[in-house]
């Protein structure tokens, strides 16, 4: 009697490859969506930096908001921009940012705060994973971007 098909084994070892395989391309692609995120914040932060910058050359200081959660104005819920009276939820003629960036995750956020004189500024951000030898909170000021977590090895290393 010669019967064609596959037993019972077989199927369940097919069946098991098959699951590893999808966890291990599941896993594999929330690493992916994480450092997605993390270079979306360094590039909003950057743009941000630009906008502040130019703002700065036109008004000789920077906006004197402190506290300030970027992307959205907490009384209206709708985004921001950044125009010749600072960040603004409304009224964005002459903008130097139309839209300013949100985190990409709801639970995230950039943090603005300017110093007294309104000479320097501080934008913070959390990272998901490590990027470019950054982990952890990023601080960007108008001398660049440092990372409080950095894991890249030492020089000489």
């Amino acid at each position: 009697m010669n019967k064609k098909g596959f037993t019972l084994i077989e199927l369940l070892v097919v069946i098991a490859i098959i699951g590893l395989l999808s966890t291990l391309s599941v896993v594999a692609l929330g690493s992916a969506r994480a450092k997605s995120r993390d270079s979306k914040r360094l590039s909003d932060i950057k743009q941000v930096q630009t906008a502040l910058e130019l703002f700065y050359t036109d008004q000789g200081n920077y906006p004197g908001d402190t506290n300030l959660v970027l992307g959205i104005d907490t009384e209206t819920n709708r985004g921001i921009c950044l125009n010749v009276s600072g960040f603004a939820g409304a009224n964005c003629e002459n903008a130097y940012m139309g839209l300013v960036p949100k985190d990409p995750q709801n639970s995230g956020s950039y943090i603005y705060n300017a110093s007294e004189d309104k000479l320097s500024y501080t934008i913070t951000a959390q990272l998901e994973k490590e990027i470019n030898g950054i982990a952890g909170t990023i601080t960007a000021t108008p001398s660049g971007i440092t990372g409080s977590g950095s894991t890249a090895a030492p020089a000489g290393d």
